[in-house]
């Protein structure tokens, strides 16, 4: 196969997320944004930011609902100006949480100190373990969602990884998702304002993780708190309790099957789930591209201490 080389300028996503509407919101001192590509994490990152504002609680229906994704359209005659408006209506007496898989500037970065006290928790996750997961992603979406976007299910689902790595991520450009997000959050990685994390690291010491994501948000949870913290952002906690995090009251219709969300959680898996070594290779070199501080590429896909 000899596909093309994307532009580091392109980077396509489906019709319901709509990262413009971002440059609407009115921010607030306390805001916290949670800003993660696609399948990296994030869905793991808003209950932890959730858990540690509520203290460790189960009683939420879903996560969604706690903490909202500012740039997705519940339904294609949605105005953005209706986002706008949810968003400004949620109350003033707890901290806002809201996630995006945008990077400035598209999604608008204030330094601390000059303007809104607003903080960023940024996950990063290699990107070939991402693009794995991102295959089966696509197919647990519910069919009555593709059926409303009028989007046929054939234009983002393939049945093994190749063929969706270069019919799918290829054609549509679909690497500078990550590595574009990667190239324009990195010079921002020393900000007082944000807090970068790389999910292998977060899967190989969660209490650390969530210590530092507490640290960072100027929380102090009790003894029991913390112990409720902990239970509650555990991948089996989540597993059992799937239905939570799939993200039920966000769409006109339903968005995803059962267990869509919430599959695996492994690191250093990508090969069992398709990912060749041409693949690999490909990759890379686009990545390298749209990227090219070989630093930054090295611990986007190892992770560990931040350079």
């Amino acid at each position: 196969m000899n596909p093309s080389q994307p532009e580091a300028s392109d980077r396509q996503g489906p019709p319901w997320i709509q990262p413009e509407i971002q440059q609407q919101i009115e921010w607030r001192n306390g805001d916290v944004i949670i800003s993660v590509p696609a399948k990296s994490g994030t869905t793991w990152t808003m209950n932890i930011v959730h858990q540690l504002f509520a203290g460790g609680s189960a009683d939420f229906d879903d996560i969604y609902a706690e903490v909202p994704w500012i740039e997705f359209i519940s339904h294609p005659e949605q105005p953005q100006q209706e986002v706008v408006d949810r968003v400004a209506a949620m109350p003033t007496t707890r901290p806002r949480a809201f996630k995006t898989h945008s990077a400035p500037p598209t999604l608008p970065f204030i330094k601390a100190g000059s303007g809104p006290d607003l903080k960023y928790i940024v996950v990063f996750r290699n990107p070939e373990e991402a693009l794995v997961s991102f295959r089966p992603f696509f197919d647990q979406h519910a069919d009555e969602w593709y059926q409303m976007w009028d989007l046929p299910k054939a234009a983002l689902c393939r049945d093994d990884f190749p063929s969706f790595y270069y019919e799918v991520v290829n054609k549509a450009q679909m690497q500078g998702m990550f590595f574009g997000f990667l190239a324009d959050w990195w010079p921002l990685r020393t900000e007082k304002n944000v807090l970068f994390l790389h999910y292998n690291d977060m899967k190989r010491d969660h209490e650390a993780t969530l210590k530092k994501i507490a640290d960072f948000l100027g929380i102090e949870p009790t003894a029991e708190q913390w112990q409720a913290i902990a239970t509650y952002t555990s991948f089996p906690w989540m597993k059992q309790h799937e239905e939570k995090f799939e993200a039920r009251t966000a769409g006109l219709v339903p968005i995803l099957k059962s267990g869509a969300m919430i599959r695996k959680g492994e690191s250093g898996k990508a090969k069992s789930e398709g990912m060749t070594e041409e693949i690999a290779k490909h990759l890379r070199e686009v990545g390298s591209q749209i990227c090219n501080d070989p630093v930054a590429l090295d611990w986007y896909y190892n992770g560990g201490d931040l350079p």
